[in-house]
């Protein structure tokens, strides 16, 4: 199944199970009056409204290249990322708020019911598995909005247990478990908005993969045996996709035909790890006195 198919599939498979959650905690919170279940059918009215834009922004990204977009639309995904990471700050102000306020006047009332719990700890059950699901769809298919989205459904997972400690905490006599569960949820809940901003910021802004991806692509350029060195490798984010553009050092004797095809392998080497999406590779005769020290490549050759 190709990236663009695995997306498209997740989001709508995301945005149907939130839909069924709503309407089913809705229908409970309607026949038990459950403050709790109230509240986790807003979440979950929540993420249905941001899941449609998560579909929407997923069918742009997989569009396929054209004349205004040659490299196609995959930088469009961080934004996508970005607007979850909206939708996690404020379903955490809204349970920080609700809590605050339930806490500071005194009057908690969680109404006891078995429908009620019943549908909180399907709810769990059911975020786990989306949280699951998108996590393993997210890494695979190195999509950022997907990651963002399991997070979310993560932080799901929580709003649910919490809520249910609060019913069951009612059920005991401790109402005030249900907001004390809430503030710590929502200090979680704000805490991942955080951790999706910070991950996605670094795609927009071009920043440089991980050292050891760094580290891998300059192996591929010096594993093929008439390359002598590098330098000037320079690997960073376009999206959630990676360009790499490095000189390739080599003996001046060479045929031009010889050197393109040397060229053509170190770009085809690179570009067959799934994170990269376009390699530029300039070629450098001894002969012209090219060739040159880089102290960051040195660096990484030397790495175990």
């Amino acid at each position: 199944m190709t990236r663009r198919d695995t997306l498209r599939r997740v989001g709508i498979l995301v945005l149907g199970v939130n839909l069924a959650l709503a309407l089913l905690k809705g229908a409970v919170w309607l026949s038990t009056g459950s403050l709790a279940v109230q509240s986790e059918a807003v979440n979950s009215t929540a993420d249905t409204a941001y899941s449609l834009v998560i579909v929407a922004g997923l069918y742009l990204t997989t569009q396929p290249p054209d004349f205004e977009h040659p490299h196609g639309h995959e930088r469009i995904e961080p934004f996508v990322s970005l607007f979850v990471a909206a939708g996690i700050f404020a379903a955490g102000g809204i349970v920080l708020f609700q809590a605050g306020r339930a806490l500071l006047s005194g009057t908690v009332a969680v109404t006891q019911g078995p429908y009620a719990v019943g549908v909180l700890v399907l709810s769990a059950v059911a975020k786990y598995g989306l949280y699951r699901y998108c996590l393993a769809a997210g890494d695979d298919s190195h999509s950022p909005a997907l990651v963002a989205t399991a997070k979310d459904n993560r932080n799901d997972i929580l709003t649910a247990g919490a809520a249910l400690v609060g019913v069951v905490g009612a059920s005991a006599g401790y109402p005030q478990l249900d907001p004390l569960a809430a503030v710590v949820v929502a200090v979680g809940i704000l805490y991942t908005g955080y951790e999706v901003v910070r991950d996605n910021v670094a795609y927009l802004v071009g920043a440089a993969p991980p050292e050891d991806l760094r580290r891998e692509i300059l192996e591929r350029a010096l594993a093929h045996d008439q390359v002598q060195g590098a330098h000037d490798v320079i690997a960073h984010y376009v999206g959630p996709e990676i360009d790499v553009s490095l000189h390739i050092e080599v003996e001046g004797e060479l045929t031009l035909y010889a050197a393109h095809d040397i060229e053509t392998e170190v770009i085809q080497s690179i570009k067959a790890l799934p994170e990269v999406d376009d390699v530029f590779v300039h070629v450098d005769p001894k002969e012209l006195g090219e060739w040159k020290e880089d102290d960051e490549v040195e660096r990484l050759a030397d790495l175990e």
